[in-house]
């Protein structure tokens, strides 16, 4: 059966299953009797990949957000003309003029939030450009001064969240102001239907309607912009989030990754395999694009796999992994159960180490299977 149905099931099963001295088999397929060296003649024999690969450095961009000025032109003035309709006249324009002063108030706080964010984000990246150039010359796992300035960065993030909320708040007081903008136009043509008009009062009606017609194209394209803005540091943050989470991950081995997995398959959602593709015709023939031995304590392999991943990624957004727990085949039982417990939890550990780079659970099946070559534990990465 297949061992991922949610996100939420992997990581809780990956730690909770930390702790325990067996895993069930019921949680991974079985692959016995399968090599991954004999899939068939043509099938060359996996590599170790080098860990001492780095891949290159991929620096997020602040959010783009748009240039729009909305300053309103003002209502033209005109003499009253003394009738009925010319004081309703008068008073349309009174209300019209202190809508454009609000619409000028939400195009001033628009410009002002738009320079925090730039600066947020321009703080952000300097932030995060200072602990990449560390990771790139080199440094300890867990550096104290990369964490302090991660902590700082996560802060700097959350302020550009604070301004998306603030650009939520305007982007209502706007949604406010259409409503009034439209019962203003309404008013100013029903003003044409009132009896006791002079020509004068239907020649200023139409001049006002039209700077009525404006303000609402106005706060039309006010409204349009802000949802753009929002939206696009919506998009923004969500992935930074997920650079940041890579970053930590980076910090803690003391190895520069790149951006998070997550970033290179944006809104794909590939469909999740059936159980009845995990067997171990599901590998046959295929050569992995990641062998992991486990012949030494505190094995190094984050690099390499980000390395690795990131670029089927690239070529394939919407690719997704078979990830296979190997056990070499052992003569006695008891050793065949403690070599297979520890292939599965090493897996588990790939699987986290995949997840916290930033790609999602759902896209990696698990699975387990023997192997007659294999010297140690190992763990294989398939594309499929």
């Amino acid at each position: 059966m297949a061992w991922i149905r949610s996100s939420t099931c992997v990581l809780g099963a990956a730690l909770l299953l930390t702790g325990c001295s067996f895993v069930s088999d019921a949680l991974w397929p079985s692959m016995t009797g399968g090599d991954p060296a004999r899939g068939g003649a043509q099938s060359p024999q996996p590599q170790r990949v080098a860990i001492a690969a780095s891949p290159a450095e991929q620096a997020g961009a602040p959010p783009a957000l748009g240039t729009t000025n909305f300053q309103p032109q003002p209502p033209t003035p005109a003499a009253s003309t003394g009738t009925f309709v010319g004081q309703k006249l008068e008073q349309l324009r009174n209300d019209l003029r202190r809508l454009q002063g609000q619409i000028g108030q939400h195009n001033n706080d628009l410009q002002q939030s738009r320079n925090v964010t730039v600066q947020n984000a321009q703080r952000y990246h300097g932030t995060v450009a200072a602990i990449n150039a560390r990771l790139q010359v080199g440094t300890t796992p867990g550096n104290p001064v990369l964490v302090q300035q991660w902590t700082a960065a996560q802060t700097q993030l959350d302020q550009i969240n604070n301004d998306i909320a603030r650009m939520n708040n305007l982007a209502n007081l706007t949604a406010a102001d259409s409503a009034m903008a439209s019962f203003l136009l309404e008013s100013t043509r029903a003003a044409y239907g009132l009896s006791g008009a002079v020509d004068e009062d239907h020649r200023q009606l139409a001049i006002l309607e039209d700077e009525v017609n404006r303000t609402v194209v106005l706060i039309d394209r006010l409204l349009n912009e802000l949802s753009d803005d929002i939206a696009r540091q919506s998009r923004y943050l969500a992935g930074e989030r997920g650079n940041l989470t890579t970053l930590s991950l980076a910090i803690k081995n003391g190895q520069l990754y790149g951006t998070s997995l997550a970033n290179r398959a944006y809104g794909l959602q590939p469909a999740a395999a059936s159980p009845a593709a995990l067997g171990s015709s599901s590998i046959a023939g295929r050569r992995p694009l990641v062998v992991i031995r486990f012949d030494r304590p505190n094995v190094s392999y984050e690099q390499a796999l980000y390395t690795a991943v990131s670029s089927a990624l690239e070529r394939r957004p919407d690719a997704t992994f078979d990830l296979v727990a190997v056990t070499p085949q052992a003569g006695r039982s008891q050793t065949g159960a403690v070599s297979s417990t520890a292939a599965r939890r090493n897996a588990e550990n790939v699987l986290r180490s995949l997840t916290d780079m930033g790609l999602p659970a759902d896209r990696v099946n698990l699975s387990a299977m023997t192997s007659a070559q294999a010297q140690s534990t190992e763990v294989h990465l398939y594309v499929r």
